[in-house]
């Protein structure tokens, strides 16, 4: 069986730790949003959910479960979690960017991140916006 095929993705953000945590750096051309609607708990969770991609994938650790037990997390949430890190790239640039989303949770998000790329955006921000009508 061959090498899967991957793809990557440059989304120009920075990640800085802050008091120990993973904090998202916005590139320096971002203008918020005048209304700040974005819940900050979400971004803050693509942050720390990159992070532990980023460990993960140096080899700190084997499994969710490993990951879970070094951060003190139960395995179940470090795994949605971790679903964040593989958001399609115009979904952060929406949440990041644009401040969009503004009735997603964190565990919509996160079950709009196993699906296809090309169907993340519309199930997260049309189904936010069906929700507030």
């Amino acid at each position: 069986m061959g090498e899967p095929d991957t793809i990557q993705v440059f989304v120009p953000l920075k990640v800085r730790r802050k008091n120990g945590r993973p904090k998202i750096l916005p590139p320096a051309d971002y203008l918020p949003s005048e209304d700040q609607t974005q819940d900050p708990h979400i971004l803050r969770a693509i942050g720390r959910a990159w992070s532990w991609r980023r460990r993960m994938e140096a080899g700190e650790f084997g499994t969710v479960r490993d990951l879970a037990i070094a951060v003190n997390l139960a395995e179940r949430h470090v795994g949605r979690q971790l679903r964040l890190a593989y958001l399609a790239p115009e979904v952060l640039k929406r949440l990041v960017y644009k401040r969009d989303a503004v009735a997603i949770t964190e565990i919509n998000l996160s079950n709009c991140a196993a699906l296809p790329w090309a169907e993340q955006a519309k199930v997260a921000f049309d189904d936010a916006e069906q929700g507030d009508a």
